[in-house]
Protein backbone atom coordinates (compact mmCIF):
# COMPACT_ATOMS: atom_id res chain seq x y z
CA UNK A 1 0.00 0.00 0.00
CA UNK A 2 3.06 2.60 0.66
CA UNK A 3 3.92 2.29 -2.97
CA UNK A 4 0.21 3.41 -4.29
CA UNK A 5 -0.67 7.04 -4.37
CA UNK A 6 -4.07 8.10 -2.43
CA UNK A 7 -6.88 9.09 -4.86
CA UNK A 8 -10.33 10.32 -3.61
CA UNK A 9 -13.28 9.74 -5.47
CA UNK A 10 -15.83 12.34 -4.42
CA UNK A 11 -19.40 11.37 -6.21
CA UNK A 12 -22.90 11.39 -5.16
CA UNK A 13 -25.37 8.38 -6.07
CA UNK A 14 -27.86 10.72 -7.47
CA UNK A 15 -25.58 12.15 -9.14
CA UNK A 16 -26.18 11.45 -13.26
CA UNK A 17 -22.85 12.74 -14.57
CA UNK A 18 -21.36 10.48 -11.80
CA UNK A 19 -23.27 7.66 -12.97
CA UNK A 20 -21.72 8.62 -16.69
CA UNK A 21 -18.24 8.59 -15.29
CA UNK A 22 -18.81 4.69 -13.70
CA UNK A 23 -17.63 2.77 -16.80
CA UNK A 24 -14.18 5.04 -17.58
CA UNK A 25 -13.40 4.93 -13.89
CA UNK A 26 -14.14 1.34 -13.11
CA UNK A 27 -12.03 0.85 -15.60
CA UNK A 28 -9.16 3.23 -14.51
CA UNK A 29 -9.27 1.84 -11.41
CA UNK A 30 -8.98 -2.04 -12.54
CA UNK A 31 -6.22 -1.17 -14.67
CA UNK A 32 -4.09 0.93 -11.90
CA UNK A 33 -4.74 -0.93 -8.97
CA UNK A 34 -1.08 -1.44 -8.34
CA UNK A 35 -0.55 2.35 -8.30
CA UNK A 36 -3.55 3.98 -6.53
CA UNK A 37 -4.85 3.68 -3.20
CA UNK A 38 -8.58 4.68 -4.15
CA UNK A 39 -11.30 6.09 -1.64
CA UNK A 40 -14.73 6.91 -1.99
CA UNK A 41 -16.42 10.15 -0.11
CA UNK A 42 -20.49 10.35 -0.90
CA UNK A 43 -21.05 14.38 -1.30
CA UNK A 44 -24.48 15.96 -0.42
CA UNK A 45 -25.31 16.64 -3.50
CA UNK A 46 -29.11 16.58 -2.08
CA UNK A 47 -28.94 16.56 1.60
CA UNK A 48 -30.39 18.74 4.20
CA UNK A 49 -33.30 20.94 2.49
CA UNK A 50 -32.26 20.03 -0.77
CA UNK A 51 -33.39 16.42 -0.24
CA UNK A 52 -36.47 17.03 -1.78
CA UNK A 53 -38.82 15.43 -4.25
CA UNK A 54 -37.43 14.89 -8.04
CA UNK A 55 -40.40 17.33 -9.47
CA UNK A 56 -38.23 19.80 -7.69
CA UNK A 57 -35.37 19.63 -9.77
CA UNK A 58 -36.92 20.33 -13.64
CA UNK A 59 -33.54 20.29 -15.11
CA UNK A 60 -32.85 16.51 -14.46
CA UNK A 61 -34.17 15.10 -17.86
CA UNK A 62 -32.62 17.14 -19.69
CA UNK A 63 -29.75 16.31 -18.09
CA UNK A 64 -29.71 13.00 -18.18
CA UNK A 65 -29.88 13.54 -21.85
CA UNK A 66 -27.40 15.08 -21.82
CA UNK A 67 -25.42 12.66 -19.85
CA UNK A 68 -26.36 9.83 -21.64
CA UNK A 69 -25.16 11.32 -24.51
CA UNK A 70 -21.62 12.91 -23.76
CA UNK A 71 -20.74 8.91 -22.32
CA UNK A 72 -22.71 6.40 -23.83
CA UNK A 73 -24.09 5.62 -20.27
CA UNK A 74 -28.23 4.52 -20.30
CA UNK A 75 -30.65 5.89 -17.80
CA UNK A 76 -33.03 2.99 -17.02
CA UNK A 77 -37.05 3.07 -17.83
CA UNK A 78 -37.57 2.54 -14.42
CA UNK A 79 -35.82 5.90 -13.57
CA UNK A 80 -37.19 7.60 -16.34
CA UNK A 81 -40.85 6.34 -14.99
CA UNK A 82 -39.78 7.94 -11.42
CA UNK A 83 -38.23 11.11 -13.02
CA UNK A 84 -41.47 11.77 -14.83
CA UNK A 85 -44.02 11.23 -11.85
CA UNK A 86 -41.95 13.54 -9.63
CA UNK A 87 -42.56 12.18 -6.17
CA UNK A 88 -39.54 9.90 -5.46
CA UNK A 89 -37.17 12.12 -2.69
CA UNK A 90 -33.71 12.34 -3.26
CA UNK A 91 -32.13 12.23 0.19
CA UNK A 92 -27.96 12.02 -0.44
CA UNK A 93 -27.92 11.67 3.20
CA UNK A 94 -29.63 8.17 3.11
CA UNK A 95 -27.58 6.73 0.23
CA UNK A 96 -23.94 8.08 1.85
CA UNK A 97 -25.63 5.90 5.00
CA UNK A 98 -26.00 3.16 2.79
CA UNK A 99 -22.91 3.05 1.26
CA UNK A 100 -20.84 3.51 4.27
CA UNK A 101 -23.33 0.35 5.93
CA UNK A 102 -22.22 -1.59 2.60
CA UNK A 103 -18.40 -1.21 2.65
CA UNK A 104 -18.11 -2.22 6.31
CA UNK A 105 -18.57 -5.51 4.92
CA UNK A 106 -16.68 -5.22 1.98
CA UNK A 107 -13.77 -2.37 2.36
CA UNK A 108 -12.08 -3.66 -1.06
CA UNK A 109 -15.09 -3.09 -3.27
CA UNK A 110 -16.39 0.33 -2.32
CA UNK A 111 -16.51 1.42 -6.12
CA UNK A 112 -18.69 -1.52 -7.04
CA UNK A 113 -20.93 -0.87 -4.11
CA UNK A 114 -21.11 2.56 -5.02
CA UNK A 115 -21.96 2.23 -8.53
CA UNK A 116 -24.68 -0.77 -7.72
CA UNK A 117 -26.15 2.23 -5.79
CA UNK A 118 -26.09 4.16 -8.95
CA UNK A 119 -28.31 1.24 -10.93
CA UNK A 120 -30.66 1.13 -8.20
CA UNK A 121 -31.81 5.11 -9.55
CA UNK A 122 -29.98 5.45 -12.61
CA UNK A 123 -31.72 2.41 -13.90
CA UNK A 124 -34.75 0.80 -11.78
CA UNK A 125 -35.08 4.30 -10.74
CA UNK A 126 -35.63 3.04 -6.94
CA UNK A 127 -35.08 4.73 -3.62
CA UNK A 128 -31.82 5.21 -1.98
CA UNK A 129 -33.94 5.66 1.31
CA UNK A 130 -35.36 1.85 1.07
CA UNK A 131 -34.21 -0.65 3.50
CA UNK A 132 -35.01 -2.75 0.78
CA UNK A 133 -32.77 -1.59 -1.66
CA UNK A 134 -29.59 -2.40 1.12
CA UNK A 135 -30.73 -5.57 1.39
CA UNK A 136 -30.88 -6.58 -2.23
CA UNK A 137 -27.31 -5.09 -2.70
CA UNK A 138 -26.12 -6.77 0.12
CA UNK A 139 -27.86 -10.43 -0.94
CA UNK A 140 -26.46 -9.58 -4.71
CA UNK A 141 -23.00 -9.29 -2.83
CA UNK A 142 -22.50 -11.89 -0.36
CA UNK A 143 -22.85 -9.86 2.45
CA UNK A 144 -24.31 -9.93 5.74
CA UNK A 145 -27.55 -8.74 5.17
CA UNK A 146 -28.73 -8.06 8.27
CA UNK A 147 -25.40 -6.52 9.43
CA UNK A 148 -26.03 -4.06 6.69
CA UNK A 149 -29.22 -3.03 7.91
CA UNK A 150 -28.24 -2.69 11.51
CA UNK A 151 -25.42 -0.75 10.18
CA UNK A 152 -27.70 1.63 8.25
CA UNK A 153 -30.52 2.17 11.14
CA UNK A 154 -27.15 2.79 13.43
CA UNK A 155 -26.76 6.53 13.91
CA UNK A 156 -22.89 6.09 14.39
CA UNK A 157 -22.90 5.28 10.74
CA UNK A 158 -24.84 8.45 9.80
CA UNK A 159 -22.44 10.48 11.43
CA UNK A 160 -19.58 8.86 9.60
CA UNK A 161 -21.26 9.79 5.84
CA UNK A 162 -22.00 13.21 7.49
CA UNK A 163 -17.92 13.21 8.33
CA UNK A 164 -17.30 12.82 4.50
CA UNK A 165 -19.46 15.64 3.56
CA UNK A 166 -17.36 17.81 5.65
CA UNK A 167 -14.30 15.97 4.43
CA UNK A 168 -14.96 16.86 0.99
CA UNK A 169 -15.88 20.23 1.78
CA UNK A 170 -12.63 20.77 3.10
CA UNK A 171 -10.88 19.64 0.19
CA UNK A 172 -12.84 22.11 -1.70
CA UNK A 173 -15.03 19.35 -3.66
CA UNK A 174 -17.73 21.75 -4.97
CA UNK A 175 -19.40 19.38 -7.97
CA UNK A 176 -19.59 15.86 -8.45
CA UNK A 177 -18.16 13.75 -9.91
CA UNK A 178 -14.62 14.84 -8.55
CA UNK A 179 -11.20 12.87 -8.66
CA UNK A 180 -9.00 13.67 -6.49
CA UNK A 181 -4.76 13.25 -6.57
CA UNK A 182 -3.13 13.26 -3.13
CA UNK A 183 0.91 13.85 -4.03
CA UNK A 184 3.72 15.34 -2.44
CA UNK A 185 3.23 18.64 -3.67
CA UNK A 186 -0.18 18.77 -3.14
CA UNK A 187 -3.58 17.86 -4.15
CA UNK A 188 -4.29 17.68 -7.60
CA UNK A 189 -7.44 17.38 -9.86
CA UNK A 190 -7.43 14.31 -11.69
CA UNK A 191 -9.55 14.67 -15.20
CA UNK A 192 -13.31 15.42 -15.45
CA UNK A 193 -16.82 13.69 -15.76
CA UNK A 194 -16.46 12.76 -19.24
CA UNK A 195 -12.67 11.27 -19.46
CA UNK A 196 -12.33 7.97 -20.73
CA UNK A 197 -10.27 5.46 -18.61
CA UNK A 198 -7.04 6.20 -21.01
CA UNK A 199 -7.56 9.84 -20.19
CA UNK A 200 -7.63 9.07 -16.39
CA UNK A 201 -4.66 7.23 -16.44
CA UNK A 202 -2.30 9.37 -19.43
CA UNK A 203 -3.14 11.94 -16.62
CA UNK A 204 -1.92 9.84 -13.79
CA UNK A 205 1.39 9.05 -15.65
CA UNK A 206 2.01 12.72 -15.86
CA UNK A 207 1.44 13.53 -12.49
CA UNK A 208 3.79 10.69 -10.98
CA UNK A 209 6.23 11.71 -14.00
CA UNK A 210 9.45 13.03 -12.19
CA UNK A 211 8.77 16.58 -13.83
CA UNK A 212 5.19 16.64 -12.58
CA UNK A 213 5.81 18.86 -9.74
CA UNK A 214 5.39 22.15 -11.46
CA UNK A 215 1.72 21.11 -11.76
CA UNK A 216 -0.82 23.25 -10.30
CA UNK A 217 -2.28 22.22 -6.88
CA UNK A 218 -6.11 23.06 -7.06
CA UNK A 219 -6.52 22.38 -3.22
CA UNK A 220 -5.14 22.13 0.47
CA UNK A 221 -3.71 19.12 1.31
Amino acid sequence: MADRIRLTYAFDAYCGWCYGLGPALRQFADGNADRIDLRVLSGGLFSGPRALPVAAYPHIPDASRRIAAATGVTFGEGYHRAVAEGTLVLDSTDAAVGLVALSRQAPGRILELASALQRVWCVDGHSLSDLDVYRSIAAGYGLDTNAVIEAFLDPATRTEAESGFRELRRLGVDAYPTLLLHTPTGIHRLGGPISSAVQLTEALDRHLAPDSAHLTTTTRS
